[in-house]
């Protein structure tokens, strides 16, 4: 049973300077392409302090069915907190506990 609920969205590519990159700016043009039950896990959570800036960050582990289509470039909706995909997701498909693990990241200033 997978106990929590995970939207991924997906970004237009649009062109810059140099190369193509992923516009978050303007919500309307973000795509949900997944929503469902998931496992969401505590990864780590750490600061930077320093006289100009505190920073925290969060580090989950997210756990979704095998076949969810979810992309280095995409970002998570977890209980209302958006968190970036970081690294590749990774596929397990062997035996009856196949699923798409993706690390997620979130940077608190």
């Amino acid at each position: 049973m997978l106990p929590d609920h995970v939207e991924v969205h997906r970004a237009p590519l649009v062109a810059s300077g140099y190369t193509n990159k992923r516009d978050w700016s303007l919500p309307p043009e973000r795509t949900r392409v997944w929503s469902g039950p998931a496992s969401v896990q505590p990864d780590r959570s750490f600061e930077v302090r320093s006289p100009s800036r505190e920073t925290a960050q969060r580090r989950l582990r997210v756990y979704l069915p095998h076949g969810v289509a979810v992309d280095s470039a995409d970002r998570l909706l977890i209980t209302g907190r958006w968190y970036e995909v970081d690294g590749a997701p990774m596929t397990w498909g062997a035996g009856n506990l196949r699923h798409v693990r993706v690390n997620a990241w979130e940077v608190e200033h």
